[in-house]
């Protein structure tokens, strides 16, 4: 072989090594990256966030039962019965019967609702008969109702509050 076949041999041989580093560089670094960071990475986000959403709503109990279980027995306070004609048209009158319970943190509510029965009757009653048939449908309309009522009631109660209301018997004829 003459000097310049060896001189090229050498020079291909020379650059099939700095290709081999260089791929074999690159290679490792972003399989490292790609085949291995990211994936621990994406497990580690995945595991992080699957225990936080499984394991850090403490015992499953609501803020509601939390209060009820550290207090007292919550105290039921009867209203009277409320009978009002609805609105409806075509002059056809449709009636409502509602009787309620009130669900309050103690007695010493109830006895401000005693002093303050006649407002309650009077929020109550402007309300209902202002209502009509079609607002009372479902599962809705109750629902509408009573957190309606709740709120009237607790803005005549001031500074006590009223938790709950209960209905007992709700009728429309």
């Amino acid at each position: 072989m003459s000097e310049e076949t060896e001189g090229d041999e050498e020079l291909e041989e020379g650059e099939e090594g700095e290709e081999g580093a260089e791929s074999g560089k690159r290679f490792s670094g972003k399989f490292i990256v790609l085949f291995i960071v990211a994936p621990l990475l994406g497990l580690s986000l995945i595991g992080g966030g699957a225990y936080f959403f499984l394991f850090s709503g403490g015992d499953g109990e609501s803020e509601e039962h939390a209060q009820a279980d550290a207090g007292a027995p919550p105290v039921f306070y009867e209203l009277p019965e409320f009978l009002v004609n609805l609105d409806s048209p075509g002059g056809v009158t449709k009636y409502l019967k509602l009787r309620v319970s009130l669900e309050v943190a103690d007695a010493e509510v109830g006895a401000h609702l005693d002093t303050v029965m006649p407002r309650v009757n009077d929020e109550f009653q402007v309300y209902l008969r202002e209502l009509r048939l079609e607002d009372l449908k479902g599962s809705a309309g109750s629902i509408r109702l009573k957190e309606e009522l709740l709120r009237r009631i607790n803005l005549v109660v001031q500074p006590s509050s009223v938790n709950d209301i209960l209905f007992q018997e709700m009728v429309v004829q």
